[in-house]
């Protein structure tokens, strides 16, 4: 008699394997690679190119020499992890800050947890996190964007981003009007097409819905977490304006601002570690959105996707638990009792 031999999640129905869907997600963030490169130059390529390198490596000196199993780097996830980690951090951020970041996302956010498949939370996120945690003044030190053409700016030039704008001005006691009307304030044009301050992946929402457009397309990801994420955040967001428009960014800045695209699209769809039924993944949407926009309004930090996407990582497996699908050929109770009698 054969077995049915069922192994790790992801687990993806169709024609597509791991290593195509990674490969289709490094070709859905090219556009926002590109954008990164154009506002933020050599520095931003040399961010990508050290996290992408690092993690693959530290992914192969794992898996040869630790777990002496089969080395898998060629599957895509590597790179997935090293861009994503880029795309988390500002383009000034020294060599061997990243390099801590890409063995924290790979070592113990991955690998020590199986590899591919078995970890609970998105790697490029713990490394983010522990970046800001451990470094917080290089990982908020944010390089004003300057076009590849433009040859008549500092380089060393910085300044606070759309969020970071907002937070300080409201410590400050000023209003959002007065905030939004500051000289230097992005504005909806500039959140869109990427220039402003801020992480690499994060300046250009156009770029990342571009992004998101061709993952739809694939079939790479489902509507079900963007949609929520999106949609709570807005309207939770959109309430706090009506209430009081002078303490709270409206909607609309609050969706094109900061990580919200990159983590709706890129790292909240995460297979592995995001529940498995549509259920389940609108109750996380909807977790990540509420929790991104009340650490943006109460939290310490200006923004809140990193910290929203861990706990809602956390929290899987009891949604998993909750919204456990009916098992295959299982008869219900209440028949079974019919039959009986």
């Amino acid at each position: 008699m054969s077995l049915l031999t069922v192994s790790g999640s992801p687990h993806v129905h169709g024609n597509q394997d791991v290593r195509s869907i990674m490969y289709g997600v490094v070709i859905a963030m090219i556009p926002a690679i590109l954008v990164s490169v154009y506002f933020f130059g050599i520095d931003s390529a040399r961010v990508i190119l050290i996290s992408i390198v690092s993690c693959m490596l530290f992914e192969w000196l794992i898996q040869k020499y630790l777990l002496k199993g089969p080395v898998t780097i060629t599957d895509g996830s590597a790179i997935v992890t090293g861009v994503l980690l880029a795309f988390n951090v500002p383009s000034n951020l020294p060599a061997l800050m990243i390099i801590i970041g890409a063995l924290v996302s790979i070592a113990i956010a991955k690998m020590s947890f199986g590899g591919l498949g078995k970890n609970p939370f998105n790697p490029a996120l713990v490394g983010r996190v522990f970046l800001l945690i451990s470094f917080p003044v290089q990982m908020t030190t944010w390089p004003i964007p300057m076009p590849i053409f433009n040859t008549d700016v500092v380089d060393a030039m910085t300044g606070p981003t759309t969020l970071g704008m907002l937070k300080e001005g409201i410590m400050a006691g000023k209003s959002v009007s007065e905030i939004v009307s500051t000289a230097g304030f992005p504005g909806y044009f500039n959140d869109l097409t990427g220039a402003q301050g801020g992480s690499l992946g994060e300046v250009s929402a156009l770029a990342l819905l571009l992004g998101a457009i061709f993952m739809f397309a694939r079939k790479i990801i489902t509507w079900h977490i963007p949609i929520a994420y999106l949609g709570s955040a807005f309207i939770f967001s959109g309430i706090l304006w009506l209430i009081d428009p002078e303490s709270y960014l409206d909607p609309v800045i609050s969706m094109l601002a900061g990580g919200m695209m990159l983590g709706v699209f890129f790292m909240a769809t995460d297979m592995v570690t995001t529940p498995m039924t549509s259920h389940g993944q609108l109750l996380f949407g909807v977790g990540a959105g509420i929790l991104t926009i009340t650490i943006r309004n109460w939290g310490a930090y200006p923004e809140g996707v990193s910290f929203a996407i861990l706990i809602m990582n956390a929290c899987t497996p009891l949604i998993n638990k909750g919204f456990k699908p009916k098992r295959y050929g299982s008869i219900p109770v209440k028949s079974t009792i019919k039959a009986a009698q």
